[in-house]
């Protein structure tokens, strides 16, 4: 071999390696903590707590709309689960004589201020006639439940749900929340 050809491969010649880093050098400490620094207290107080009612105002929002959509993430810990959405699915889809009870108690009040007592007698004795009709359908309802509930996540995973379901029936349907999912006859399968 001659002395003066050369032994290593010239630059041209090698393979480039990709480069595999972020493009920049990592900041120093001093640079990250400088870029963290804020005051304790804001400059203008008033515009740091007028944007902190904003920020706290919005995600109110969301958390409401979230929840009356019966988004599972928004909902509090009560309706949370599968069980609980088959049960509000079930409420949802049926007519209920809860769902009266309330405008009924209105009339019974609106019923007492009329002066003549036996309008008053006949309107109470209605409302006890329809509160006793009102817990024979939440039975035989939270019956009929329970038993679809048990065919669908089996024996031992049926948790509590009959209060759940009851306190939904005797609800007007708008007034529930999360709102209802379902229309009238649109049973869970």
């Amino acid at each position: 071999m001659p002395k003066n050809t050369p032994t290593e491969p010239a630059a041209s010649e090698t393979p480039e390696i990709p480069s595999t880093g972020k493009g920049h050098a990592t900041p120093s400490r001093k640079e990250q903590e400088a870029a963290r620094k804020r005051p304790l207290v804001p400059n203008d107080r008033r515009a740091a707590s007028k944007d902190s009612r904003r920020q706290i105002a919005e995600q109110r929002e969301r958390v409401r709309v979230g929840m009356a959509n019966g988004e599972e993430r928004y909902l509090p810990i009560r309706d949370k689960g599968p069980q609980k959405r088959y049960v509000r699915d079930y409420v949802d889809a049926r007519w209920s004589a809860g769902e009266l009870l309330l405008p009924l108690m209105v009339l019974v009040i609106l019923a007492m201020l009329v002066p003549v007592s036996a309008i008053a007698t006949y309107s109470l004795i209605a409302t006890y006639g329809f509160l006793i009709l009102v817990v024979i359908d939440a039975l035989a309802m939270n019956r009929r439940l329970g038993k679809k509930l048990t065919a669908k996540f089996g024996e031992g995973k049926v948790e509590k749900y009959r209060w759940y379901a009851t306190m939904r029936a005797v609800q007007l349907r708008p007034l529930r929340l999360p709102k209802p999912q379902v229309s009238r006859g649109q049973f869970p399968a």
